[in-house]
């Protein structure tokens, strides 16, 4: 079975701005499934404010995973915590440029459409916004780290 790189990512940029939840493509005996879950993630798309060209992943400062952020939470609202999970698998960034500001800091309150942080996923930028209001009370990844589809980037409460 010969297989096409570009076509294989073509139909999974296919997939990612359908939103759908599941394609498969029979070509004679060869089948392609390609899936990812589908959940209350928001994504506003290839980040138009952002100069794509321009940015560069190698130029973002990677900090290493344990150097997440959080605030202690009341045990009242712990239970009202709720956290942003990744809707795509990419490059975490905490700003729009290297040595920038963070989209949201631990402790900010946030409104829904508040750009959060930026995912790059196939040399794409990627605005990811709250999509309901709270308080940022962890910051789960570090900036410049891997992170997969349906992992958790912030906590709110």
């Amino acid at each position: 079975m010969a297989v096409d790189l570009r076509k294989i990512k073509k139909l999974i940029e296919l997939v990612e701005e359908s939103g759908i939840a599941e394609l498969e493509v029979r070509d004679g005996e060869e089948t392609i499934r390609i899936a990812r879950p589908i959940g209350p993630m928001v994504v506003a798309g290839p980040a138009a404010a952002i100069e794509a060209a321009t940015v560069q992943a190698a130029a973002f400062q990677v900090e290493p995973p344990a150097a997440t952020q959080s605030i202690p939470v009341p045990q009242s609202a712990s239970a009202a915590s709720f956290p942003l999970r990744s809707p795509i698998a990419g490059t975490f960034y905490r700003s729009s440029e290297p040595g920038g500001v963070p989209f949201v800091e631990v402790g900010q309150p946030v409104e829904p459409g508040d750009v959060l942080c930026i995912i790059e996923s196939m040399k794409m930028m990627n605005e990811i916004t709250a999509d309901k209001a709270g308080v940022c009370t962890a910051v789960a990844v570090g900036n410049g780290q891997p992170v997969g589809s349906g992992d958790v980037l912030f906590r709110f409460a």
